[in-house]
């Protein structure tokens, strides 16, 4: 019996600059940043005061008083993301069998900024060693719990089915996804709501990645911060935001009269056991990746149109994509547009690799690839075409994407047009 081909049939996105799918690809197809100083709280105490921030009003996107009591923000901008996407794709939930309906929401750090922020009320601003809990929000639980991100977005889209958290750090955007691939494709699941959603801008992430010198310093220029494959970058810009997506099976949506932005051809993972932090500049892992998801795609090196780095703007990060690239593609490496979207919207931990599913889809669905913003200075070392500055109009039918993530993970995803690929 033939495998169970998953494609994409919704989009939804909260993200810096644009919230919903098209304020997004708005932003991104014409190079615009949406990085800037701190507005959250006071960042004077730290050495990166940079970031890529939503203007996100959760009243405004249809969230109710108790929802926003409740909910950290990671989740209500989940919630937003896998309502639009929902509404995107024409599925009518009461039509469907919930319990055939599951959820996958990825997040690398959680409810930081619920628990951040009740942290200073029962510690009274960190005054108190022994916390008074009764000054706790009723649920901090969920906040402590990151499963409650997947549980709030079941109950958003009406799903029964297989509910989970993926936590592989940055790469769980990623990784949630093809997880909601693999469902399908066992028979456990007819569609899936699956994506991620992080929104880490608060002074625990903020020490944790100054401890460590990981984020860019440029706080006199936030604009420009964001430096991916530039001889000049020294650090990622942190972010935040979620994209969702609708994911079914190839057939049941072409019954149905679906738009289909893409099949997810491809997924693997792996991981390098090496460093914590750090990348070997071989980019060996990632290539292995990237092979095992061309075969599962059934395509070859030379298929791929377009390549959504990870691109975060670290130097061992960008040297050891862009081996990982040539050790995979071959000599195709270096006729292959590359582009990091980070260098726009920033470093948003677990929920980038799905921010980036959504850009790749786009840029599948306008036949434009857009740009790496910022990016004046090559490094001699990064000398790959990496779109620099301008979006570029492409005919994109198969697209590869890639995640790095702490901990050694490296996942990759191929995405190609179903007529690009046989059964």
């Amino acid at each position: 019996m033939a495998a169970r081909r998953v494609v994409v049939t919704g989009v939804g996105v909260t993200a810096p600059g644009g919230i919903g799918a098209k304020g997004f690809w708005d932003l991104l197809s014409t190079g615009r940043t949406a990085t800037r100083g701190i507005t959250f709280f006071d960042p004077s105490a730290f050495r990166s005061r940079v970031a890529a921030e939503i203007d996100f009003d959760p009243e405004a996107h249809g969230l109710s008083p108790q929802e926003i009591r409740r909910m950290d923000r990671a989740a209500q901008l989940a919630v937003v993301s896998a309502r639009e996407a929902v509404a995107d794709s024409g599925l009518e939930p009461g039509e469907l069998d919930p319990y055939r309906v599951g959820v996958t929401i990825g997040s690398a750090v959680g409810a930081t900024m619920g628990l951040d922020q009740e942290y200073r009320v029962v510690s009274d601003g960190g005054r108190h060693e022994l916390v008074d809990h009764t000054y706790a929000v009723p649920h901090l639980y969920d906040f402590l719990v990151p499963s409650s991100f997947a549980a709030e977005v079941a109950w958003a889209v009406g799903a029964e089915g297989p509910s989970t958290v993926v936590s592989t750090g940055c790469t769980s955007g990623l990784d949630s996804v093809g997880h909601a691939v693999e469902l399908i494709r066992e028979g456990s699941a007819d569609v899936m709501v699956a994506g991620a959603s992080d929104a880490p801008i608060s002074p625990i992430t903020l020490a944790c990645f100054d401890a460590i010198k990981a984020t860019t310093p440029r706080n006199d220029d936030p604009e420009h911060a964001s430096r991916p494959f530039d001889g000049t970058r020294n650090g990622f810009v942190l972010g935040e935001g979620s994209a969702v997506f609708v994911l079914e099976e190839l057939e049941a949506a072409r019954r149905r009269g679906a738009h289909v932005y893409a099949e997810i051809a491809g997924y693997a993972s792996r991981c390098n056991a090496f460093h914590m932090t750090g990348l070997r500049p071989d980019g060996l892992e990632m290539a292995e990746a990237i092979t095992v998801a061309l075969d599962e795609a059934r395509l070859n090196p030379e298929d791929i149109d377009y390549i959504n780095a990870h691109g975060s703007g670290t130097k061992q990060n960008d040297r050891h994509e862009t081996a990982a690239f040539k050790k995979s593609l071959g000599d195709h490496a270096y006729r292959t547009p590359v582009s990091s979207i980070k260098s726009m919207v920033g470093h948003s931990l677990g929920a980038i690799g799905s921010i980036e599913i959504a850009a790749s889809v786009l840029a599948m669905e306008h036949g434009v690839v857009p740009p790496t913003a910022n990016l004046h200075t090559p490094d001699p070392e990064c000398d790959l075409d990496y779109v620099p500055l301008t979006a570029r109009q492409w005919t994109t039918d198969a697209v590869l994407s890639v995640g790095s993530g702490f901990g050694g993970f490296q996942s990759a995803m191929v995405l190609a047009r179903p007529d690009r690929r046989s059964a």
